[in-house]
């Protein structure tokens, strides 16, 4: 993921992570999203296959035995199904080490016995020759921003999974379920997407007061209070929120274009995010300090009584707003920890 990509993707406090609904409580919910997961293919799993995206068509003519992922969090899903991809993108955000990965990619590839992995270093573009190198017979690419030109210069090398309709909106669902297709581990990538919605089943269940509270995800820099950036119910941010079972407010929803994973708002347009019972933005310590300050945001009734969660920038959990398998089993627990604290300013 280029890096402006990511900052936009993961912060937009710089600019550069669910088709959802997981709980036995939501579970029509889950059935509505599960049918929009329906793959677009026109085979059975038998080769040669063909998978349809927004970039095209990509012929899979065999079982593929050398993946490679690129941009962001591909390689978790490859990883979940146990598959080492010969190559994969280096995470250049929320890594606290110089290792490129995450922690919950380092503990599975450690579980699955791979010290040395190979990884590109594409924070100024693709490498394309490292890619060539990796002598991949598929590139996954569900959760990623690639260009029309970049995926049919990647689809020279090897047959190409990219996203279904836009680019950074595919929930976690989708990009287990593309990118397992993409490996002929279809039935398996969906026993792994009804392992992950027993979890958050299990997980929600323990908190049950933040069942149905209005919430949004934000970034709100207090380094510019000129303005705002509120994810869509679209974006895997926003969409989890609804998987752990909260709403997403009409008031914000109402503003937002289909295929947009997030809206610029001038701060004088802050009453959008009143009907938020809850809000979650990036930031610090001082981050929800500075916007109650701020004559403004301060009038927001979710930041005047402080419920809102801000996540460390820059940290794991920040990286694990944009959900996947591995993503949400490592970082469930603090995430419905943080939410629940936020609910608990309600009374």
């Amino acid at each position: 993921m280029k890096n402006k990509k990511i900052f936009l993707l993961l912060t937009l406090t710089i600019i550069s992570i669910l088709a959802l609904a997981g709980c036995s409580s939501q579970s029509s919910n889950t059935e509505e999203k599960s049918k929009e997961s329906a793959p677009s293919t026109d085979t059975d799993s038998t080769y040669p296959m063909t998978i349809k995206h927004a970039l095209g068509e990509t012929v899979i003519e065999s079982q593929p035995e050398r993946v490679v992922t690129i941009q962001w969090g591909n390689h978790d899903i490859a990883l979940a199904l146990g598959v080492v991809p010969v190559g994969f993108s280096a995470a250049n955000y929320g890594v606290q080490d110089e290792s490129g990965m995450l922690p919950w990619t380092a503990e599975k590839l450690k579980e699955l016995g791979q010290e040395n992995p190979t990884i590109f270093q594409d924070t100024d573009g693709l490498d394309y020759e490292a890619i060539s190198d990796a002598n991949p017979d598929v590139i996954l690419a569900t959760y990623s921003g690639i260009t029309q030109e970049e995926y049919d210069t990647l689809s020279e090398i090897a047959p190409v999974v990219a996203y279904q309709t836009s680019p950074w909106v595919a929930s976690w669902r989708e990009q287990t379920l593309y990118n397992s297709m993409g490996m002929g581990l279809e039935e398996e990538g969906k026993q792994l997407i009804a392992d992950i919605e027993k979890l958050i089943e299990e997980k929600t269940s323990e908190h049950p007061e933040i069942k149905g509270k209005k919430a949004a995800f934000v970034s709100i820099s207090p380094a510019d209070l000129s303005k705002f950036y509120i994810y869509s119910p679209e974006d895997p941010r926003g969409e989890f929120l609804t998987e752990l079972g909260m709403d997403y407010p009409e008031s914000i929803a109402n503003q937002m274009t289909k295929g947009s994973f997030y809206i610029e708002v001038s701060a004088e347009n802050a009453d959008m995010l009143n009907e938020a019972e809850v809000l979650v933005s990036y930031g610090d310590g001082s981050t929800l300090a500075a916007l109650q300050a701020d004559p403004i945001f301060g009038k927001i009734p979710a930041i005047e009584r402080g419920s809102v969660v801000i996540i460390g920038d820059n940290t794991p959990l920040a990286a694990a707003g944009t959900p996947n398998p591995l993503a949400i089993q490592y970082s469930i627990d603090e995430y419905l920890t943080y939410l629940s604290e936020a609910v608990s300013k309600l009374k």
